[in-house]
């Protein structure tokens, strides 16, 4: 679908700021929508002097007011009847700076279904009062997501992406007043949809007229909170896709965390991080139920809570080590490899191969503990977008992390080609074998695992007989203090012909099941996949 955007502003009474707000959005080339919640004179009559269609400036008035989220909403819904696809909120009172537009709107170009809001930077004009409310709603904003994600909730200068607006509102209303802001954004939080933060410039302007009733609204800011905590407690959960779920950990907290490992090493490191884990295993529901439903199926019987909580400490462990693998922490001797003649048979071979991996056990510490000329035969294909700051912290200290990374969201024609060439070069490309395509469950066969039918990507099998090469399968898992790499053959060539393509992808993906299910009950707390596996 084409990307189409406009600005919704919504407004009551707001009309001495309001012709510099639409002049910014008009220079940013966005249509603007004004919404006049029921304004009285002088401001109705000088609102309604901005309508100028032929200047892709609209004005659509309420007769009463109703309050800014019904505004917001109708502007929101004469968006989308009119093919709009995002739609920028802003305040016609102009304590928005819109210099920060451009990086709004460009965020929102990279992340097309998050919602990107700003992040009010102040300045000595808050009123303080305004100050300490803010916080308590941070506070229970922090509560109702069990996420530090949405480091703002009141501000309304965001872009929104309509489709999410209208499926929510399909079935859920939002707050109609001042509780708006917040309850859409952690309704649409609930609801999958992506959160990015854009720091930006607000002001209180001396001679600015307030809409904000200090009791009235305040009882319904906590109705809100209510309504919220209620519902979190009691909405059942949806399974989401892999791809879908937030990464959860603030990058200063990744920061803090890379610093006391390089300082003090793994076992002191993972001291400190053991009752940040509880946090996030309490927190995070859809995750503990998860590790609860694998744990069952691998071991045959539901787990403890500390076994569930010692499978949140392996992966966080497991992230400590890769850090410490990556940065020399940990040395190449510490890695052995139980399959040896494999491996040099396999780094002896001119041509390429595809490399299968699991999120199982570590094979990013076995990358980083290769030396460079064996590493740079590879290339990993991955999803990276819902573990930005992981990621990101990596490159910082280690540059080399990122190389010969391609993203999976991104594979056409060209990057096809490019795959083939650097097989007849004689380089690896690794591609995860265990998590299903962003796009949906069109490309998976399904088949049993751990004697539950799970769906698998047929991907990796496509892509060996696209490339022409040999498949190989990759574990490193952890034994005591060692990591232990296998490399398995796994198929000489893989041919799919138009006849029979359905039965050999679904006997490919079986065989590498029964594999991965032979590691996953051998090791189940070295699996790190937190998501419904066997979800339909």
């Amino acid at each position: 679908m084409t990307r189409r955007i406009c600005a919704i502003v919504p407004t009551h009474n707001h009309w001495h700021a309001i012709g510099s707000v639409v002049q910014a959005l008009r220079a940013a080339n966005l249509p603007v929508l004004i919404v006049d919640d029921g304004s009285d004179e002088p401001a109705a009559t000088s609102i309604a002097t901005h309508h100028r269609p032929e200047d892709g400036i609209q004005v659509h008035r309420l007769p009463i007011n109703q309050g800014k989220g019904v505004a917001v909403v109708h502007g929101m819904r004469l968006a989308w009847e009119a093919g709009y696809t995002h739609a920028v909120q802003i305040d016609a009172d102009g304590q928005h700076d819109t210099a920060a537009l451009p990086e709004l709107l460009a965020r929102s170009r990279q992340h097309p279904t998050a919602l990107v809001s700003a992040e009010p930077i102040f300045d000595a004009s808050m009123p303080r009062g305004r100050r300490i409310g803010r916080w308590i709603t941070h506070v229970w904003v922090w509560i109702e997501t069990m996420s530090f994600q949405i480091t703002d909730s009141m501000c309304g200068f965001r872009v929104y992406p309509l489709a999410a607006v209208k499926a929510l509102l399909a079935d859920q209303s939002v707050g109609r007043n001042m509780d708006f802001d917040t309850d859409i954004m952690v309704r649409l939080f609930w609801q999958g949809t992506p959160i990015q933060m854009v720091p930006a410039r607000v002001v209180y302007p001396q001679d600015n007229t307030t809409n904000f009733h200090l009791w009235a609204d305040n009882v319904r800011i906590t109705a809100m909170h209510t309504r919220l905590v209620l519902r979190l407690l009691t909405r059942p959960l949806r399974p989401q896709h892999w791809s879908r779920i937030p990464e959860r950990g603030a990058w200063s907290a990744l920061l803090l965390t890379a610093f006391i490992a390089r300082l003090l090493g793994r076992r002191l490191c993972l001291a400190l991080l053991a009752p940040v884990v509880a946090y996030f295993m309490l927190a995070g529901r859809q995750q503990r139920q998860a590790s609860r439903a694998f744990l069952t199926q691998a071991t045959g019987h539901p787990p403890s809570t500390w076994t569930i909580y010692r499978h949140f400490m392996s992966f966080a462990a497991r992230a400590v080590d890769s850090f410490r693998a990556w940065t020399g922490g940990i040395q190449p001797g510490a890695a052995c490899t139980d399959t040896p003649d494999a491996l040099a048979q396999l780094a002896a071979d001119p041509h390429g191969a595809l490399l299968v991996v699991a999120h199982l056990g570590n094979t990013d510490l076995a990358r980083a503990l290769l030396d460079d000329a064996t590493r740079a035969r590879l290339t990993i294909l991955v999803h990276t977008r819902h573990a930005v700051n992981y990621n990101r912290l990596l490159r910082k200290h280690r540059p080399q992390a990122a190389l010969n990374l391609i993203q999976v969201s991104e594979i056409g024609p060209e990057t096809a080609i490019d795959l083939q060439q650097r097989i007849d070069r004689g380089e690896w490309v690794v591609i995860a074998g265990d998590r299903t395509p962003i796009s949906g469950t069109t490309h998976v066969s399904v088949t049993p695992f751990l004697g539950k039918d799970a769906s698998f990507p047929n991907g990796p099998w496509i892509l060996a007989a696209l490339l022409r090469c040999p498949v190989h399968l990759l574990f490193c898992v952890r034994i005591g203090n060692t990591w232990r790499m296998t490399l398995e053959p796994f198929a000489t060539q893989i041919t799919l012909d138009r006849k029979h393509r359905r039965g050999a992808l679904q006997a490919h993906a079986a065989a590498y099941a029964q594999r991965l299910e032979a590691y996953a009950r051998a090791f189940p707390l070295q699996w790190y996949n937190f998501f419904d596996f066997w979800a339909p």
